[in-house]
């Protein structure tokens, strides 16, 4: 006998859920997936690594951006994606300008930050990426790591592709783009204890005959 097949929820029915909801999900494609890292007690959540780095990063674009143009939002802020029809809950967005929303919906982040953590940096590196650059206002598209000092940053170029730039230990300085920002990759992770790199594996080198 074939499974009876899950019915997909529209988009108001997701909407309508999620405002009653004790935690957050995230929907695309009719389902919803929760967002772990806000799950109620007994769920999977989050390090401790991961909320200072999120929250450290938070406070400093904050007073750098404080009397200007830009702002930062948290996590509790919903964005979509129009071209695909995704709701998200990014770590951080930046918005500069006027914002456009349908609701509480975000539809126009000028930066997306996440920060990454073991079940979903594969994600955040290839699926969600490819759903992010459907938003034309995105700008930069910024990765963090929470176990080593190592910032990833996406720019948006004129042809659409990306540039990669890396920021990477303790004493370099993350900068963004677009706005005229500069951080201290010692401020992004004040607080945290990183985990010790993996062993590379032994390499049997085997002479020529």
């Amino acid at each position: 006998m074939s499974a009876v097949p899950k019915r997909k929820l529209t988009v108001e029915e997701y909407l309508a859920i999620e405002e009653k909801a004790e935690f957050k999900s995230e929907f695309y494609d009719g389902e919803m997936f929760p967002v772990y890292r806000d799950a109620p007690q007994g769920m999977a959540g989050v390090s401790r690594r991961h909320n200072y780095a999120k929250d450290n990063l938070i406070l400093e674009l904050g007073m750098r951006f404080k009397g200007g143009p830009c702002r930062t939002l948290s996590s509790d802020q919903r964005v979509r994606v129009n071209r695909t029809g995704l709701y998200v809950y990014p770590d951080i967005v930046v918005l500069c300008g006027e914002p456009e929303f349908d609701g509480d919906t975000l539809l126009n982040p000028q930066v997306i930050v996440e920060v990454l953590s073991d079940s979903t940096d594969l994600y955040d590196r290839t699926t969600k990426f490819r759903h992010y650059q459907q938003i034309p206002a995105l700008k930069e598209y910024i990765l963090v790591s929470q176990d080593q000092p190592v910032i990833e940053r996406f720019v948006r170029q004129d042809d659409g592709s990306w540039k990669l730039q890396v920021f990477e230990g303790i004493d370099d300085t993350f900068s963004l783009d677009s706005i005229p920002v500069s951080i201290p990759l010692a401020d992004v992770y004040r607080g945290v204890t990183f985990q010790p790199l993996p062993l590379q594996p032994k390499i049997k080198l085997v002479a020529d005959e």
